[in-house]
């Protein structure tokens, strides 16, 4: 049986000596923790790169370039917007105050020049009517009365005229006769000027009555009906915002056209005459040939712009006043073998285009990458730029990129 010493012995062999495998390992284990260190460095410094270059690609819209074939000789020169107006458009009124009777008018309706639109309340004019014809027919009957008197102081002078011959009374008597048929026949004249101021009262009295009746001044349609039965119609402006100053408006849809402001920057590319497709917008698919009618000569200072007048080759009842309109202004057509040496281009949307240092650029989609061009802009179609250079048919052009995009830069195609 052991004794207590080799016990102890044993004991001491079977104990760890923590300082002595400190002092072994630690070296080893500082090293292994450095290594650990460098990895995991390496591995957060490949992760950045990873999403600033590939792994963090912008998400962009991207649309194809579509070819333009046979040339640009379509494309649009000029832009701008504007509104349907009226040439020929009256606000329809009484020329005399009076109390409305009868309106025959209603919004919408199709009217004929002369039509009767409404009537005022005409008894004064009428009582007027009837005096100025009684005074005509006194005037006629006292003309008959100064014939007769006439006629009777001409066979007066005639029966002197034989006394005075007989000796049987003086010449005075001859005198006094035919000084009788003188005074008649000034006196016929005079009637036959009561006669004529009579006949202009009645006539005048007429053009009184019929200003009571308000008719069409030219053949229209009713836009808008402005007053009723009992109120009162002046062509003058009253106070009291009691009396109407017209009946209603009437429109010539014959003599619509469109107006525009061009800025003046731009009028250069307008002439009379012109080629115009215009798009109203309650109608967007509906494109209108039209054409230039004429530049106004004179310029807008505050908005600097100046005002072109576009008739419409096409009539239509869907054209009504005050719609807004846009309009292109076209390249006038050129001969064949000048068209033929045209680019043909393609078509990108004008949201791609951007203006960087005085060029227009745009973006497009290569290989995961947003590659920047400079391209040579031509006409606009409707929504869309004609790029003459800089991008070729098929490519993925980018659609309003962000504004810090770089040549360069990762990107990828939005799913839509």
């Amino acid at each position: 049986m052991p004794s207590d010493t080799e016990n102890q012995a044993l004991l001491g062999q079977l104990r760890i000596d923590r300082t002595e495998r400190e002092t072994r390992f630690d070296p080893r284990r500082r090293r292994w923790i450095a290594a650990g260190g460098l990895v995991l460095l390496g591995l957060i410094g490949a992760g950045a790169w990873f999403g600033l270059s590939g792994g963090a690609a912008l998400p962009v819209r991207t649309v194809m370039a579509q070819p333009i074939a046979g040339g640009a000789a379509n494309a649009s020169v000029l832009d701008a917007t504007g509104y349907v107006t009226a040439r020929r458009q009256a606000t329809v009124s009484a020329q005399i105050t009076g109390t409305l009777i009868e309106v025959l008018i209603e919004e919408g309706d199709h009217v004929q020049v002369g039509q009767v639109l409404g009537r005022l309340e005409d008894t004064a004019q009428r009582a007027a009517l009837a005096q100025a014809q009684a005074q005509l027919k006194a005037a006629g009957a006292l003309l008959v009365q100064y014939q007769a008197q006439l006629a009777q102081s001409e066979r007066d002078v005639k029966r002197t005229e034989d006394l005075v011959e007989r000796k049987l009374v003086s010449q005075q008597a001859v005198e006094q006769a035919r000084t009788q048929v003188e005074t008649g026949a000034a006196q016929l004249q005079g009637q036959r000027k009561q006669i004529e101021l009579a006949q202009a009262t009645v006539r005048s009295a007429q053009v009184q009555l019929g200003y009571c009746t308000v008719r069409a001044p030219f053949t229209g349609v009713v836009i808008a009906k402005a007053a009723q039965v009992g109120e009162i119609v002046s062509p003058l402006s009253a106070g009291g915002g009691f009396t109407r100053t017209g009946i209603g408006t009437i429109v010539d849809m014959d003599s619509l056209e469109i107006e525009v402001d061009v800025n003046e920057a731009y009028i250069n590319r307008v002439q009379p005459g012109q080629p115009v497709e215009s798009v109203l917008n309650a109608y967007p698919d509906w494109r209108i040939p039209s054409h230039v009618i004429a530049i106004i000569p004179t310029a807008d200072r505050s908005k600097a712009t100046v005002k072109v007048r576009i008739g419409l080759d096409l009539k239509d009842g869907r054209i009504v006043p005050d719609m807004g309109v846009r309009v292109s202004f076209l390249e006038e057509h050129k001969p064949a073998a000048q068209t033929e040496e045209r680019p043909r281009g393609v078509l990108v949307p004008a949201a791609a285009i951007r203006k960087e240092g005085g060029q227009d650029v745009v973006f497009v989609l290569k290989e995961r990458t947003a590659q920047r061009r400079t391209v040579t802009l031509g006409g606009t179609s409707g929504d869309s730029r004609q790029v003459l250079a800089g991008v070729s048919p098929g490519e993925a052009v980018i659609v309003e990129a962000p504004a810090g995009l770089k040549d360069d830069a990762a990107v990828r195609a939005a799913r839509p």
